[in-house]
């Protein structure tokens, strides 16, 4: 089908994108930067040209649903809010550093979904549980909460590598000074960790309401209910001691990666299991 077609490509446009960023970094030149943001935002556009075309095939074929009902399609619509994400921080900061960290992320979920020979890229039919209004809000705010934790992830590792530069003495490395101060990489993280755990918190109320009117009950404990409220407390806590203990720097960052490492989980590893999510 074209947008498949067209998701392919996006996947090497993502590619060449983060090189560009890498070169950026490694080269000190604006050149490399400019080109990779031109080539991201193109990526992009393109991605969202390809989710609308798929929708609209979607209801030429009879069925006619948002292109967000199974594992394809909420592969390639996490890696489009995480570029989304990115460049409005990217546009926010006029930094571009970060993209050579967060680009990676978008690119490897797009070649997961392109290229893995276990999942099915064409359009089906909605299952009866996903037949609902609710969708779309759920998986939306649900997934806007993912990408702004998976760029919290890269801050906090931009935050460890800038910070092993500060505790070395080394100023070896000239990519590193492109990394913005370690006071800048924290309050960003925590900005995004807050809009991320909202989100995070609107994806989980919509979801239970749907589950009310799917399954007759609010909450099933659930393995993907379980383990997002788990991630849920994860970001709650790291909040609470921002707040109430005076968290900072390296203890956020570390927090920040076993955050998202619980987000895959919740996303991909209990797809596995067998629940009431088992159909994604």
């Amino acid at each position: 089908m074209l947008n498949t077609a067209i998701l392919s490509w996006v996947t090497f446009i993502y590619f060449g994108s983060f090189a560009f960023y890498l070169f950026s970094m490694v080269t000190v030149r604006k050149f490399w930067g400019r080109l990779a943001s031109f080539t991201a935002l193109i990526g992009l556009l393109t991605q969202t040209a390809a989710l609308i075309i798929r929708w609209i095939e979607s209801y030429n074929l009879g069925i006619g649903h948002a292109p967000l009902s199974n594992l394809y399609e909420s592969l390639i619509f996490f890696s489009w809010t995480i570029m989304l994400l990115y460049l409005i921080i990217e546009w926010r900061t006029k930094n571009r550093s970060l993209g050579a960290f967060v680009v990676p992320s978008a690119f490897l979920f797009m070649a997961y979904a392109s290229l893995s020979p276990d999942i099915n890229n064409r359009i089906q039919p909605l299952v009866p549980a996903l037949q609902s209004n609710w969708l779309t809000s759920h998986v939306i705010t649900c997934f806007m909460g993912y990408a702004a934790f998976a760029v919290s992830c890269a801050l906090g590792f931009m935050y460890l590598l800038k910070g092993s530069e500060r505790g070395t003495g080394n100023s070896s490395a000239i990519f590193l000074r492109f990394i913005p101060p370690l006071e800048v990489l924290d309050e960003l993280n925590y900005q995004i960790v807050v809009l991320g755990f909202v989100f995070l918190a609107l994806g989980i109320m919509t979801g239970a309401i749907w589950a009310h009117y799917a399954w007759g009950s609010y909450w099933s404990w659930d393995p993907k209910e379980t383990w997002s409220l788990i991630t849920w407390l994860i970001y709650a806590a790291m909040l609470h001691a921002r707040f109430m203990g005076g968290w900072r720097g390296r203890r956020m960052a570390i927090i920040a990666i076993i955050g998202f490492v619980s987000v895959l989980f919740t996303y991909l590893g209990v797809n596995y299991l067998p629940g009431l999510h088992s159909y994604l």
